[in-house]
């Protein structure tokens, strides 16, 4: 069997997630481009700040900030003065975020069984630790 690039297959998987993901919760307002993260994390952190969410989901700053918007505007994130630094503001999920809850959640467990479905549950956690050790930044190589 030929060789191909991890990159190309992460890719590739990737890409195809995000289309079934965006089908799927499209009926409930949320939008592609990750918003089920964002979501999912004030849900977990609320009062979280929106430089503190694009830290941890590596996202860039601009699509922190259309994520939040859409999601502001559907109803799911209501966004705080932060009474600390009036530069910031918190985000909190909304009553509607909290009951929409278990469906997010049924609906990604849902994908990820059909994503998983090929192979094994040894294979799945051998594969999610593989995923992590390379997902590692690696520490910079010195110039030759």
């Amino acid at each position: 069997m030929k060789k191909e690039p991890i990159g190309k297959l992460i890719s590739y998987i990737h890409r195809q997630n995000q289309k079934r993901l965006a089908k799927q919760l499209a009926p409930y307002g949320i939008g592609s481009g990750g918003q089920h993260s964002f979501l999912k994390v004030v849900l977990h952190n609320p009062g979280i700040t929106q430089d503190q969410l694009t830290q941890q989901l590596k996202f860039d700053k601009a699509t922190t900030a259309r994520s939040i918007k859409q999601l502001e505007q559907s109803g799911y994130i209501e966004r705080k003065p932060d009474p600390d630094d009036r530069r910031s503001q918190l985000l909190y999920p909304t009553l509607k975020a909290q009951e929409f809850y278990p469906m997010l959640q049924s609906i990604l467990d849902d994908h990820n069984k059909k994503l998983t479905c090929h192979i094994s549950s040894e294979e799945e956690d051998l594969l999610i630790s593989l995923l992590h050790k390379i997902s590692v930044e690696s520490p910079e190589q010195p110039e030759d």
